[in-house]
């Protein structure tokens, strides 16, 4: 076991694990007087992975039959539960996974509405507009603060 510390000079072997989804690391933290590393959990990289690949495999935007709602009640508990668990600890390295399910849902309303299609800044913009109207539909929306959207074009 390494302790490093003023008089031991010199890197640890590993400085990082994963368990149960969290990976354990050095974190900044802040404390009484100021910012200080701690050794803290948040989502893993492969746990994050595996979200992107359920989310991307639903396959939303290829559901342009269903409407908004109708894909909030199938996201939303699946959501929830990621939320409820990863965001127990460093719950800001979820706003990734949020950005993730904002840019399938802009995916689906281009394929959805005519108007959108081929327009990633109106679709972000319109997404931003169905969540001012509706801040509670999805449950990333309201559990996470919002993401901004990519520059046009990116989607």
């Amino acid at each position: 076991m390494f302790c490093q510390d003023a008089n031991r000079a010199g890197e640890a072997e590993h400085t990082s694990f994963d368990f149960l989804g969290y990976t354990f690391r050095g974190r900044l933290a802040k404390g009484r007087r100021g910012y200080f590393v701690s050794f803290a959990p948040a989502i893993s990289g492969t746990a994050r992975k595996a979200i992107g690949q359920k989310v991307r495999a639903r396959h939303l935007n290829r559901r342009s039959g269903t409407d908004l709602s109708g894909l909030a009640e199938e996201i939303d508990p699946q959501a929830r539960g990621w939320i409820g668990y990863y965001g127990a600890f460093y719950r800001s390295e979820l706003y990734s996974l949020a950005r993730h399910i904002d840019e399938h849902l802009v995916r689906w309303a281009m394929q959805k509405f005519k108007r959108l299609r081929g327009k990633a800044a109106k679709a972000w913009a319109w997404l931003d507009a169905v969540r001012q109207h509706q801040p509670r539909l999805f449950a990333h929306w309201h559990l996470l603060p919002p993401t901004r959207g990519r520059p046009a074009g990116a989607v």
